[in-house]
């Protein structure tokens, strides 16, 4: 049993993952609540930072869990920030999830810290278009650097497509990247839930027939699997990088070893505890009763 408070910042209960987590807390005689984000005020002054709900002083927590998603807008991580300067615990601080949201930005500490990511390329005009699309050959990954469950991901099957696809996304006001495409079995990749520095839980995941993402939210079907050494290596290295201590992470297996596809902030638990058996949000609170408390 642990005395400790337990925020979780989240839209509602009525949310899977969020509604494991409230009943893991309460299981283990953790004080939990669920707040969302949008009923939180932010206070700035020469008295310091504050934070009020309902108009009133908040009561602080111990330890905050964020479950903001790669859609929910700038409010979410100002609240965040608002709690970590507070003196609130948190396993996932608010400039570690933002850095996770920004693919590229990800994928660029991931790869200075030696952490294997797909060849990607950030280009800013025509010339460097085709530059890319030369390195890469056909087929070709086109992404926009924010995205969740698949979406913004599209597989263009030669240059000339991904060179359309580009120009026309840029002309709408949004930015895209260039990515190879792993070869691999298509629609398939590994995701890993990372908890406290430990693989917890992992699960392969399939594409339905029409699709090459791998995603349950999009149709995709799981089962578990034990990892690699290299695997779990990779797993653990992407998240310890990014300062995430809670995180999901996708691989791929390459002849060249693991790659990391993505690390995400706020991995959804039904999934994976479906597909693995493995209780995970009871993992994650069992973490958080061992996170320490200033």
């Amino acid at each position: 049993m642990s005395d400790k408070r337990l925020l979780v910042l989240s839209r509602g209960a009525q949310l899977y993952s969020t509604g494991r987590l409230l009943d893991a807390a309460a299981g283990r005689g953790m004080k939990a609540e669920v707040v969302s984000p949008a009923e939180l005020v932010v206070a700035l002054d020469r008295e310091g930072p504050r934070l009020y709900r309902a108009g009133q002083p908040c009561d602080l927590p111990d330890i905050v869990l964020p479950r903001i998603g790669a859609r929910a807008n700038g409010h979410g991580l100002a609240a965040l920030r608002q709690l970590e300067l507070l003196g609130v615990a948190n396993p996932n601080p608010a400039d570690a999830i933002a850095t996770a949201r920004d693919k590229l930005h990800a994928a660029q500490i991931l790869a200075a810290k030696g952490v294997r990511v797909p060849l990607t390329f950030d280009v800013g005009d025509s010339a460097g278009l085709r530059f890319a699309l030369r390195k890469l050959g056909a087929p070709v990954i086109v992404k926009l650097p924010r995205g969740t469950q698949g979406l913004g991901v599209m597989l263009l099957e030669s240059t000339t497509s991904a060179a359309s696809v580009v120009e026309a996304l840029d002309r709408l006001g949004h930015h895209a990247l260039l990515q190879e495409y792993v070869r691999h079995r298509k629609g398939w990749d590994l995701r890993v839930l990372v908890v406290a520095g430990r693989a917890v839980a992992a699960s392969e995941r399939s594409a339905s027939d029409d699709d090459f993402r791998a995603n349950v939210h999009r149709g995709g079907s799981a089962h578990a699997v034990e990892l690699t050494e290299a695997q779990r290596t990779a797993a653990l290295r992407a998240a310890e990088v990014l300062g995430l201590g809670v995180a999901g992470v996708d691989l791929l297996d390459t002849a060249a070893g693991p790659v990391v596809l993505e690390v995400n902030a706020s991995p959804g638990l039904q999934g994976i505890e479906r597909a693995t058996g493995v209780d995970a949000a009871g993992a994650i609170v069992d973490a958080l009763a061992g996170l320490r408390v200033d």
